[in-house]
């Protein structure tokens, strides 16, 4: 990673936390309910960046999807791959998800994937609304336990979490609480540029 894509994408996480500053909670009484008994942990945006050396082993997260399908990370080898962790009733999640359509969007074509993880949803079919609402194209593993933070090794800790992975399948990234375009963009543009 050279000193100037560094420095962009710090630049772009700290212009993250400062609008992000006290983001907003979830709005409804049910809404907050839900939360509560999800366990939700809110997060403000930290970026955390792994250094190649330090990287631990590569991710082994696979599951079924809110569209019935299986997803397993192994067969993504060679690509970064975007992990997002979200839920219908998470407002910070709502708040980011214009940023992830659009980085979705802008990434098409290179070696990216993104996958979600509909983090303790109450049913698929409430997940699977809510993806289509958002716009979430891609797939979304359904996680109703919350057993996916030991498949991305613990660091995914908050709701929204958004984990970065380098083309050998390692965590080099994770933001979290609500990511910005400009943030999720540099974290992705500098894992490409990584030897691999």
């Amino acid at each position: 990673m050279t000193n100037h894509r560094l420095t962009r994408t710090l630049a772009a996480a700290a212009s993250a936390l400062a609008l992000l500053g006290g983001a907003a909670a979830c709005s409804t009484s049910d809404t907050q309910e839900a939360a509560q008994d999800a366990g939700y942990r809110s997060g403000d945006g930290t970026l955390h960046l792994i250094p190649e050396d330090d990287r631990d082993e590569p991710v082994e997260l696979a599951g079924e999807t809110i569209r019935g399908e299986t997803w397993d990370s192994a067969d993504h080898r060679g690509e970064v791959v975007v992990v997002n962790l979200w839920a219908s009733w998470c407002g910070p999640c709502a708040k980011e998800a214009p940023d992830l359509v659009d980085t979705h969007e802008a990434t098409k074509g290179e070696d990216v994937t993104f996958v979600g993880i509909d983090y303790r949803e109450s049913s698929v079919d409430t997940g699977l609304a809510q993806a289509k609402t958002w716009g979430f194209t891609w797939p979304s593993i359904y996680d109703e336990t919350g057993t996916t933070a030991l498949d991305m090794q613990g660091k995914m800790t908050t709701q929204p979490s958004t984990a970065v992975l380098d083309q050998q399948g390692r965590i080099a990234a994770v933001v979290l609480g609500p990511v910005t375009q400009s943030t999720l963009t540099g974290i992705i543009e500098d894992t490409l540029a990584e030897a691999g």
